[in-house]
This record gives C-alpha cells, sequence and structure tokens, in this order.
C-alpha cells in the first residue's frame, strides 16, 4: 500500500583509522526517519566550507542531529561545498562533523583556516617546506603554504548524507 508519503534515510559515515597507514576509513551507520532520538545529540550548524580552493568564511546558526558517539566536548558541523574530497567520500552537499582541535596527525583530513580569513577543508601535512593542504581528488593539485598562515580549526569525525527513498 502506498501512502503518498517519501521515506527519507540519513547515511552517517563515522570515522575510523586504518591502524597501518593512517588512512581515513569510514563506517556506514544508516538511520531512517523513524530512529529513536535518545541515540541523538544536537550540535550546532556553522555554516559551510569549500572542498575546493579556500573560501572566505560562511556563518550559519542552526542546529543538526547526529549519533550521539560523533559528539565531543567541542563538536560542531559544516556543509561541504565542492569535490576536493570525492576520493576520501566526501562529496558536495554533505554535512561533516567536526571536532575542534588546533593539531592534528599528518594525514588526517581537516578544517583549516588559511592567513586568519579563508577556510578549506583538506588533508594536512607538515614538513620542512611547511604545510601541504593535499585535495583527496587527483585532478586537483596540494596548497603548500608557511605554518603560520595555516590555523586548524578542527578534524573530521563524521559525516552526514541524506536520501530520498522510492
Amino acid at each position: 500500500m502506498d501512502t503518498g508519503k517519501q521515506k527519507h534515510e540519513t547515511l552517517f559515515l563515522l570515522r575510523a583509522i586504518d591502524s597501518q597507514n593512517h588512512n581515513l576509513l569510514w563506517q556506514d551507520a544508516v538511520y531512517d526517519d523513524d530512529i529513536a532520538p535518545s541515540l541523538f545529540s544536537e550540535i550546532p550548524l556553522l555554516g559551510w566550507v569549500t572542498a575546493g580552493m579556500p573560501m572566505e568564511i560562511c556563518e550559519n546558526h542552526e542546529q543538526i542531529q547526529v549519533p550521539k558517539q560523533l559528539v565531543k566536548k567541542n563538536t560542531y558541523a559544516l556543509k561541504v561545498r565542492g569535490n576536493s574530497m570525492v576520493e576520501a567520500n566526501i562529496h558536495d552537499g554533505d554535512i561533516i562533523v567536526i571536532e575542534q582541535r588546533q593539531t592534528v596527525e599528518n594525514g588526517e583530513t581537516c578544517v583549516v583556516m588559511i592567513n586568519s580569513q579563508y577556510v578549506t577543508l583538506k588533508r594536512l601535512y607538515i614538513d620542512r617546506a611547511g604545510v601541504r593542504l593535499d585535495p583527496a581528488n587527483s585532478s586537483m593539485s596540494p596548497i603548500t603554504l608557511k605554518n603560520e598562515d595555516v590555523q586548524v580549526l578542527g578534524i573530521v569525525m563524521g559525516l552526514k548524507r541524506s536520501h530520498s527513498l522510492q
């Protein structure tokens, strides 16, 4: 029987690290509209971040629901615009869950501020030349900067992607 209502499900990808080579992995967790609200916490959706060329900060102040296991002391969310992280399964329109931190390990996917003005989502590497921000898209080039030009804002802990089911 068709009730005419379209069912929705939300895919959450939870952060996991491959212990052998420290690559970011994702563990799927799918929730439909009927899931118990007690499994979720509300966090601020502060705006969007570009997964491409760094852009100026765009702020927003909404709240979203995410699984409790993604929520740490200082957790927030950002909507992704762009395709520089598609090979890490982070796509345009996804909402990423960020744990606020000022430091990360080499190769971790994080949100960074450049020159106190521009924000982007990339994998971060620190080496003798400075900071290298690598896209997860083989058609794009890394961005190399001086250490003092980059401020880490947080690490990606998971992401939210919504689907309409037929």
